[in-house]
């Protein structure tokens, strides 16, 4: 069993029940959930005149492959209404996957570890919440002092404590 960490976000709908359906059908399609993060609000990064996100992270133990893994957070999305029109716009779920392990993937498909975990706040926060000491496999640093040296300066406010 490998170690997912995923992130998700929404901005469309009820944007927590989107976090929780996508928790709920990545359990069921992909394996157990390890540990689920408190829900943030942030802002819209990247594109940021539409709704604020609400943004958590999980991990979920699988014996999948990165691929296949990836291929079901996709799945996930399409069934949960998310429309791929623009980038960084708004949407009713986003699933990233962030690490597999300490897996390093540079595909057109798929690149681990996901390569904007460095420079944003609202996965960092999450991140750090749940797995502080986990090592980015390629900068050989954790969770918590990847978030010390990040530069984004987004607001991060705690939406909801994990229950």
């Amino acid at each position: 069993m490998e170690l997912a960490i995923i992130s998700s976000g929404s901005n469309l709908g009820i944007r927590s029940d989107q976090l929780k359906i996508a928790l709920e059908r990545a359990g069921k399609l992909i394996g157990p959930i390890d540990l689920a993060s408190s829900v943030y609000q942030t802002a819209a990064w990247g594109k940021t005149d539409q709704p604020d996100f609400l943004n958590q992270v999980f991990g979920i133990y699988t014996e999948l492959n990165p691929q296949i893994t990836m291929e079901l957070l996709l799945k996930i999305e399409h069934s949960m209404g998310r429309k791929r029109a623009e980038k960084w716009g708004p949407r009713s779920i986003d699933l990233d996957l962030l690490y597999f392990g300490q897996s390093q993937i540079q595909s057109q498909r798929l690149t681990l570890p996901h390569p904007g975990i460095t420079e944003r706040r609202f996965v960092l926060i999450p991140l750090s919440e749940t797995y502080p000491h986990f090592i980015h496999p390629v900068l050989k640093i954790d969770q918590q002092s990847l978030l010390e040296k990040c530069t984004d300066n987004g607001i991060v406010h705690l939406y909801k404590n994990i229950e």
